[in-house]
């Protein structure tokens, strides 16, 4: 697990963004995290590879049981996808995506 603590102001937002080791997949977190990085938005990631229970919790918090990462919360609240991060990133809407704004 990677934490950045730090989001330029100092305060915690607390988003969680579920992974996995999948190659395909790794290609799209790297992505998520390039551009919550170049925001200065802290993130932490948990890798669903490590159990079933954690892969059961981002389903059960994404509302859907066939979901797969990355998947995207603040705290508990449900963001949304990768595809739905990135359409966000191309509107320049990522902080309201993130339920930030």
């Amino acid at each position: 697990m990677q934490t950045h603590p730090e989001n330029g102001d100092g305060s915690h937002i607390g988003l969680l963004h579920f992974v996995c080791l999948r190659l395909a997949v790794k290609s799209q977190q790297a992505e998520v995290m390039r551009i919550l990085e170049s925001k200065s938005i802290q993130y932490e990631l948990i890798d669903i590879s490590v159990g079933g229970e954690v892969r059961d919790e981002m389903r059960s918090k994404a509302g859907n049981p066939t979901a797969v990462p990355p998947q995207i919360f603040n705290e508990d609240q449900y963001c949304g996808n990768y595809e739905m991060f990135s359409d966000a990133v191309e509107e320049d809407k990522v902080e309201q995506f993130l339920k930030m704004a």
